[in-house]
């Protein structure tokens, strides 16, 4: 897929991955709706971004992805503005594992509630023009990260959900693309909090330390160049994509057909 004219919407787009996505994506000459909760840094980034790619070209929308009401409007509003919607980026997220129940609701009914709301302007058998979803998780998807295994759990549950949203899209002739994204530790504010968001984990903390002098930190920027891969090579459909400093690689998965 060329990026040139498309329409992209990026959740969690104020800070950290989800900024380094849009920008990534205006770069390439895409039209960019901003959704996140921080109304000040999400309207602080679009000004900024306009000063760089016009003010045509990128949406604020202040929006919970929790909310259905609130993600229905934002998509609608950005259809109705940029004249629909090609790319969807499941981005919002947290790691918290005091607040369990939110976690769960954000990083993967977030991702849910998104990806069927946007079948609603995407769909090819509804009228739209098909395109691609990419669904953020994590190393912790494709692992356990034993100090947080209720965020293991979400990112799990984000990658199986992409697996089987390809599947079924390619099945059912909806012209849409599904691939998530693995990165290992990003350098973003949810990796600097980490250390306090273990709650009952918090023990742990040594473990995940050593992880991350394992794997080392990738820049947000790095993330979205694998993001850009995903998008615009039309081979990619169902994947999941380690992202780490040394590049990418692409998992394989047991088959239950044989």
């Amino acid at each position: 897929m060329a990026l040139n004219g498309k329409i992209a919407v990026v959740t969690g787009a104020a800070q950290g991955i989800g900024k380094a996505m849009a920008e990534k994506l205006l770069q390439n000459g895409a039209k960019v709706a901003l959704l996140d909760v921080n109304e000040t840094e999400g309207n602080n980034l679009m000004e900024a971004l306009e000063k760089v790619y016009g003010r045509e070209r990128t949406l604020f929308h202040i929006c919970d992805v929790e909310s259905e009401e609130q993600v229905k409007a934002a998509f609608q509003k950005t259809a109705e503005t940029f004249g629909g919607i090609d790319i969807l980026c499941n981005n919002a997220g947290i790691l918290n594992e005091t607040v369990w129940e939110k976690t769960v609701s954000i990083n993967l009914m977030g991702v849910i509630r998104g990806t069927y709301l946007a079948l609603e302007h995407m769909n090819k058998l509804t009228g739209g023009r098909g395109g691609i979803i990419v669904n953020t998780a994590s190393m912790a998807g494709l692992g356990p990260l034993l100090s947080c295994p209720v965020y293991t759990a979400t990112k799990h549950g984000v990658i199986g959900f992409t697996r089987a949203m390809a599947a079924a899209s390619t099945a059912s002739g909806y012209g849409i693309r599904v691939n998530a994204l693995c990165p290992v530790f990003v350098q973003t504010d949810l990796f600097s909090t980490i250390p306090s968001n273990l709650g009952p984990y918090s023990h742990l903390a040594d473990e995940t330390q050593q992880l991350i002098e394992k794997f080392r930190v990738l820049s947000a920027s790095e993330v979205a160049d694998c993001l850009l891969e995903l998008v615009t090579d039309e081979t990619k459909n169902g994947e999941a994509v380690l992202v780490i400093p040394q590049g990418r690689k692409y998992m394989t998965f047991p088959s239950l057909i044989q």
